[in-house]
């Protein structure tokens, strides 16, 4: 585990906040989410799970999410990285999700709920922050 990095992208207008730590098999996403490009924003994001996936077997992993807004390419990448999780959880990786929603924020509910129903294998809280 010592070889893979802490994995950090510092926030943009478009882009989130996004720390991995491999140390303490913690990862968040925070900020809003419409890169341009989000395919190649997100790319090595998925490279530094896959390596950190393959390094880490069997300690309980846990993702953070706080999305303010984000657009249908992000929402794509966001289930892609839940259905990465939900491979790991399915082969025995105790992984969970918290998904931080505003409270007036209806949108991010519905689509925490839907990314919910999605996963089979892993744990999806959905978890309420006052405005």
């Amino acid at each position: 585990m010592s070889s893979l990095r802490h994995f950090i992208v510092e926030p943009t207008k478009s882009s989130p906040a996004i720390d991995f730590n491999p140390e303490t098999h913690s990862m968040s996403l925070r900020g809003e989410s419409y890169p341009e490009n989000c395919a190649r924003f997100y790319e090595p994001v998925f490279d530094w799970l896959r390596d950190y996936l393959a390094a880490s077997q069997s300690e309980p992993m846990v993702l953070d999410m706080e999305i303010i807004y984000f657009n249908s390419s992000s929402s794509k990448a966001f289930m892609d990285l839940f259905d990465l999780l939900d491979g790991a959880a399915q082969a025995g990786k105790p992984v969970s999700v918290r998904w931080r929603y505003h409270e007036e924020n209806e949108t991010a509910l519905e689509c925490g709920e839907e990314f919910q129903e999605d996963v089979q294998h892993m744990a999806f809280e959905l978890v309420p922050v006052a405005a």
